[in-house]
């Protein structure tokens, strides 16, 4: 039995054993969160939720740019797919485009099949390996990452990496804005690491992830603060499992940067910012014992939800 499945098969027996193991009194920061302004929200936050929504699509309808009302409300005219590529399993679909409203080179990876959310948790092992330092040349030997996401995003980088340093020459763009939500969240990370280790350094990148689950070790965690600093945001909402996995007992860790949305139906209003890695006051804090799987699909911001269902072409 692999050592992934095992640790599933034991999980909620080491929670309910252990239930200060991955809870705020484990946390790195107990800074007080600040509320994020509905400007900084619709500014920053909305549009990457868009393009996440959109990555769930199909590889054709996001081709075409065809997709309906998540193609629409980002206006037809305003983007251009560049590359297209996953097969929605093995190889999550991906996009990369220009989006001549934001002068910016677009990635986005689709998330984890909601029609089975926790397949982030079943399907992936909670081991951590190296990482790859051909993606990642400035990455030490004491960073660690989750096996899983590493394997799965190695298998769509080349294409990410090549596509992206087209677009900026042809293009004239100076900005590259990362994205994904769940199982995408993960690789997006990683995306936005990578690009930032092998292009150059003049070219502002900027990554706001959905529903990111944990994906490496406190020196990934601490790697990714170092590159990607104040550009890195990730949106945890209301009692969403998936970013409390894998737990931290067995050595992974949050970077920081994480912005919250409270539980609720007024929680996009109560949006704060959590300041450190893995805020006892935010995502860090919430219980095992009491999670909603809705919450991981959204609402996020402007009622956009993620998954199949909702972007069904």
């Amino acid at each position: 039995m692999r050592l992934g499945i095992l640790l599933v098969s034991l999980f909620p027996l080491l929670v309910t054993a252990s239930p200060l193991l991955d809870r705020a009194d484990d946390s790195t920061s107990d800074g007080q969160p600040t509320p994020v302004s509905t400007q900084d929200i619709s500014d920053n936050f909305v549009r990457p939720a868009q393009f996440a929504r959109i990555a769930y699509c199909s590889s054709d309808a996001i081709q075409k740019w065809d997709c309906g009302e998540p193609c629409q409300v980002l206006e037809m005219d305003h983007f251009t797919p560049l590359a297209v590529g996953g097969d929605g399993g093995k190889t999550p679909r991906f996009f990369v485009g220009y989006d001549n409203k934001t002068a910016s080179i677009v990635v986005a990876h689709q998330g984890t099949d909601s029609s089975n959310i926790l397949s982030v948790i079943n399907d992936a092992e909670f081991i951590l390996s190296g990482i790859n330092t051909t993606l990642f040349p400035k990455a030490s030997s004491d960073v660690k990452v989750h096996d899983g996401f590493s394997e799965t995003h190695g298998r769509s980088a080349d294409v990410v990496l090549s596509t992206v340093r087209s677009a900026l020459q042809t293009t004239g763009a100076q900005k590259v804005a990362v994205t994904g939500h769940s199982l995408g969240a993960a690789i997006a990370t990683m995306d936005a690491l990578m690009l930032r280790q092998n292009l150059d350094p003049g070219v502002a990148i900027n990554t706001v992830v959905f529903g990111l689950p944990r994906g490496g070790n406190a020196a990934y965690a601490d790697l990714v603060d170092a590159e990607l600093g104040g550009q890195f945001t990730f949106v945890t909402h209301g009692n969403d499992p998936v970013p409390v996995v894998p737990p931290r007992f067995v050595g992974y860790q949050h970077p920081s940067g994480e912005v919250h949305i409270p539980p609720g139906p007024t929680g996009e209003a109560n949006t704060v910012e959590c300041p450190g890695q893995e805020n006892q006051h935010c995502q860090d804090g919430n219980s095992l014992l009491d999670t909603s799987i809705d919450d991981h699909l959204g609402p996020y911001f402007a009622n956009v939800s993620m998954g199949e269902s909702f972007c069904p072409l």
